[in-house]
This record gives structure tokens, sequence and C-alpha cells, in this order.
């Protein structure tokens, strides 16, 4: 019933801007804190930035800060992260994921989130 879908991947170039989204259905995403998360081949899945379900507040890894935005449409039950600036490193799977308790300061941390989508290829290369 609970479904996170993300989309608004595909090839970038360095320097260029994506915008990626993470559609939720079967529940209200501004109840949740939402995290994007990214995982590069023979890496571990890290945190890239969540919105908490409390006051909207932010939160960034250091990578992206700076670069990268995350917002959500509540009238769209989406929430949004708007990749500028973008490095060849930021290559990986982007994955969505959602967090049901309330929180005024999320944290993008992988264990914390119970709910995840099933990610979105972003590949950055000239």
């Amino acid at each position: 019933q609970l479904q996170l879908v993300e989309s608004g991947g595909g090839l970038g170039q360095p320097g260029g801007s994506l915008r990626l989204s993470c559609a939720a259905s079967g529940f209200t995403l501004d109840n949740y804190a939402i995290g994007w998360f990214r995982q590069a081949p023979g890496k571990e899945r890290e945190g890239v930035s969540c919105i908490s379900s409390v006051g909207g507040r932010t939160n960034y890894a250091d990578s992206v800060k700076g670069r990268f935005t995350i917002s959500r449409d509540n009238a769209k039950n989406t929430v949004y992260l708007q990749m500028n600036s973008l490095k060849p490193e930021d290559t990986a799977v982007y994955y969505c994921a959602a967090d049901p308790v309330l929180v005024r300061l999320c944290v993008p941390r992988v264990g914390t989130y119970n709910y995840w989508g099933q990610g979105t290829q972003v590949t950055v290369s000239s």
C-alpha cells in the first residue's frame, strides 16, 4: 500500500542539472521524513539529503551542499531533489525513503528509514 517511486534520472552532463522526483502513494508524505540516498557501484549506500516531517527542515551531505536542493510539494504528494552543478562522482542509483517518526531535523542515515523506492539511475558524463 505504501509506495515510493523515483523518477527523473538519466544522463546528465558535468555542470548540468537534473531533477529527481519521489512520488508517494498510500500515505501522505508530509507526515514522514523523506530522505534521498545514493549508491554507486562497489560502494555502500550513502545519505544525500532529507527533509523533515515537522517544519520542513532540510539536511545535506557535505558532498552536495550548495549544489542539491530537496523540497516537497504536498499537493502532488511528491518530494524533489534538484541536482545542480553535477559532477561525475554524483553517478549512482538514487533512492528515496520514508521515515514515519516525527522529527524536526532529519538525518539522512540509511538505518533510520523504513520504506524505500526502487531507485533511479543517474549518470553524469560528457
